[in-house]
């Protein structure tokens, strides 16, 4: 997993700043608990708003390193880290987690046609966006990378639970979708500890559970793509929900003039360049969520939107290079726009 530090920052601070919906210092109550801690690759914060205990955090916080020890792609002894390893060698057995995460990414992978692909890794591993140093690779490497990414490749046995990747030097990246397998998680814990509300904030994948005691709706905040200070652009509100967000300024480097971000097109071999700088997705599943993030980034405003209409309750708000804002059926009920150099595209 790799995801920006600095961009977690500025999420975070959107989301302390609008998820009490008013303008608000560090804590909104007086007996509201929180931790904060470095897990997932990012700046990950639980904040419990309305019931639970230090035992509630602790066993949250817990969950998150037992995910990031089975699906960190930068751990050796991390489960997904020995199923690259065995690439066109042999299957690897993995933990439940690892193997229904890794089943969500591969449906994804089948709905969009490779658009939203988990065997990025090559590709990931050579552009190495946001690890400092990044440069665009030779051409020849890029060609040799990409013929590594093939989803149809990965073979999972239900049976077994074992996982294998076909080719040797195939690599699954689960970066675009394990964060919202754990704000799932860390619903179930909330919930089994009877919290009655919290705000989850995984690296920028935000949620917001349950109601808070005041019966104001949940207010997120949607970061300005040109902002560096966690400025934002629009306000997301209502009940429990996830915001997630993919955009082109949470990883990036600039190269001879031209921005060169961590969302990789699988067909070119290239950074994803289509005109769109960011693409939120406001849902009650935060899995689903982060996986549509990147996927209606791919394809598109005209396919993704297309392709959303399988999501029932579930918006998308899509800006482009041009501060044009693009809804999706419905979120206008949920949206609004704030940030008066944005405008709506006209129907």
């Amino acid at each position: 997993m790799k995801f920006s530090k600095a961009f977690s920052l500025r999420w975070l601070a959107a989301a302390l700043l609008f998820a009490a919906g008013t303008i608000a210092g560090p804590s909104l109550y007086a007996e509201e608990l929180g931790k904060t801690d470095f897990v997932l690759g990012t700046v990950c914060t639980v904040r419990l708003i309305d019931g639970g205990n230090n035992a509630t955090l602790n066993e949250a916080f817990a969950r998150l390193r037992g995910i990031e020890d089975h699906m960190s792609a930068n751990r050796d002894d991390s489960e997904l880290s020995r199923v690259n390893a065995m690439a066109g060698k042999e299957p690897v057995k993995v933990s439940e987690d690892t193997f229904y995460v890794i089943s969500k990414a591969l449906d994804y992978a089948r709905l969009t046609k490779g658009g939203f692909d988990p065997s990025v890794g090559p590709l990931v591993k050579l552009w190495n966006i946001g690890n400092g140093g990044e440069k665009v690779p030779p051409a020849k490497d890029i060609l040799a990378a990409k013929a590594l990414v093939d989803w149809r490749q990965v073979v999972l046995d239900v049976t077994t639970r074992k996982v294998f990747l076909k080719k040797p030097g195939m690599a699954l990246d689960l970066g675009a979708i394990a964060k919202g397998y754990a704000a799932d998680e860390l619903e179930r814990i909330l919930l089994n500890h009877k919290v009655k509300a919290a705000i989850i904030d995984l690296g920028g994948n935000i949620f917001v559970f349950g109601s808070k005691k005041d019966k104001s709706p949940w207010r997120v905040g949607v970061q300005n793509p040109e902002s560096t200070r966690g400025e934002y652009l629009g306000i997301v509100t209502g009940g429990q929900m996830t915001v997630v967000t993919s955009g082109i300024y949470e990883r990036y480097f600039i190269e001879n003039g031209k921005r060169y971000h961590h969302i990789l097109d699988t067909q070119t071999g290239f950074p994803v360049d289509n005109g769109l700088v960011s693409v939120s997705i406001v849902s009650k599943s935060s899995i689903d969520a982060d996986a549509l993030s990147t996927s209606l980034f791919v394809l598109g405003i005209e396919k993704g939107m297309e392709f959303l209409k399988q999501f029932p309750d579930t918006y998308a708000i899509f800006i482009d290079k041009d501060n044009k804002v693009y809804l999706s059926p419905g979120a206008g009920r949920v949206f609004t726009l704030q940030d008066k150099n944005y405008q709506f595209a006209e129907k």
